[in-house]
């Protein structure tokens, strides 16, 4: 199965153009992977660059595309004065079958000394050939180092709390009741996906394949499948106006169940349908 991370910046390209016709278009010619996972996906919200008038990107994308379940998380979500909401967040598409969601709100520890945004984690259980597989689509602080180094510790604990609960659930073995207090425990399985707005070698990126005991939380499936070589850049290539150089912030993350299961992971560099490029991981499970 295949699983593909894009910020898509409202659909705005390195033209400045908000096209999501556009942006529909490069996923189908992806080979339209069974998860597709975005980040700034924007519904109603006005004033974005290179949008003339609100757009609701989860409705448009899902129209392009019918053959997948949409599930949409505005981690900024507020009234826009006329009995309505807007949104701005993490979208999952999936064509698997789609069990439990969970919507992780991000933390934010005051940092009044740089502008931040409320962020989120969408977690979305699929039914995969070979069991229940956790999805989590996310995007990380830009501007708060602070902010995003909690982010992604939280990312680690997340994990780190799946993995308990399976275990528990297994040790227990107990049959299950017809009650919602009773439901399985989430899978251990799962992929992690995003902007993280880090490098490699940053801390933050520490914190997410860190845990406890030494154990990873997280598997960077790029480092698996291409060890000793540095990631490909996954922003700065087609001259938009953002970033001033060439680097990756964008990643695919496995736990570590998972890790040897990765079988390749690309970068989809020819596309400038936004200011991020997209990433492709093809995983055996």
């Amino acid at each position: 199965m295949q699983v593909l991370s894009w910020n898509i910046q409202w659909g705005r390209g390195a033209d400045g153009k908000v096209d999501l016709a556009r942006t529909a278009s490069v996923l189908r010619a992806a080979g339209c992977p069974e998860i597709i996972c975005l980040q700034e996906v924007a519904c109603g919200w006005a004033g974005l660059k290179g949008q003339p008038e609100p757009l609701d990107g989860p409705a448009l994308l899902g129209a392009a595309m019918p053959e997948y379940q949409v599930l949409y998380f505005p981690c900024l979500e507020q009234g826009n004065g006329a009995g309505g909401v807007r949104g701005f967040g993490n979208l999952i598409m999936s064509r698997l079958p789609v069990g439990r969601v969970f919507r992780h709100l991000l933390p934010a520890p005051p940092d009044s000394s740089v502008p931040s945004m409320q962020r989120g984690c969408l977690e979305v259980e699929v039914a995969a050939s070979g069991g229940a597989l956790r999805i989590l689509c996310t995007h990380l602080e830009y501007y708060s180092k602070k902010q995003r180094l909690a982010q992604a510790t939280r990312l680690a604990g997340l994990q780190q709390e799946a993995v308990e609960q399976a275990r528990s659930a297994e040790a227990q073995r107990r049959p299950r009741r017809p009650s919602i207090f009773d439901l399985p425990a989430r899978a251990e399985a799962a992929v992690l996906c995003g902007d993280m707005n880090c490098e490699p070698d940053s801390a933050e990126y520490q914190a997410i394949v860190g845990g406890a005991g030494g154990a990873p939380a997280w598997c960077d499936a790029w480092t698996q499948c291409h060890p000793g070589v540095a990631h490909a850049p996954t922003v700065g290539l087609h001259g938009a106006e953002w970033p001033d150089r060439a680097y990756c912030c964008d990643f695919l993350f496995t736990s570590a169940s998972l890790a040897a299961n990765s079988k390749d992971v690309r970068v989809l560099a020819e596309t400038a349908a936004s200011d991020h490029q997209p990433v492709l991981l093809a995983l055996r499970f």
